[in-house]
């Protein structure tokens, strides 16, 4: 790789995550998702039932931003609310029969994106740059051992 100048690895970084993510949300279109639907029914699938500030916290994004994609997926049959029984301020999420049978074609679209963005890295590549990945991901979130 030739010497970068400043900001071109992150440059780098935030076109392929663009790039990425376009690839991932065109085919999750084939599926009925919009883009970033799919990471909240996959924290679900982790864990059910949980609660619209939880979600966002776990995203990196705004309540008001979950609040908006989960009303569109309740639309869509994919989640339901519930109050909380042991907080009834609190409402949760829970995935549906729907939205559960739907985690599998997530699933396959995150992993179609996946091989294509990386068919050309041997195995022992794509080991490094996840690491590597991991590290940055960690230092940004305040989660580094140096910190």
């Amino acid at each position: 790789m030739a010497k970068s100048g400043r900001g071109e690895l992150i440059n780098l970084v935030q076109t392929v995550s663009r790039l990425s993510r376009t690839d991932l949300a065109t085919r999750l279109l084939e599926h009925g998702f919009y883009a970033g639907q799919d990471q909240i029914m996959l924290l679900l699938d982790e864990r059910d039932g949980q609660t619209p500030g939880s979600l966002a916290e776990r995203l990196g994004v705004r309540p008001p931003t979950i609040t908006k994609t989960i009303s569109r997926l309740q639309g869509q049959g994919f989640v339901r609310k519930a109050g909380s029984r042991t907080d009834g301020r609190q409402t949760l999420i829970y995935l549906t029969d729907n939205g559960r049978n739907a985690i599998k074609a997530i699933s396959k679209a995150v992993r179609k994106t996946e091989k294509q963005a990386l068919r050309d890295l041997d195995k022992k590549d794509q080991k490094t740059l996840a690491r590597l990945l991991t590290e940055v991901e960690q230092t940004l979130t305040g989660n580094s051992e140096s910190n």
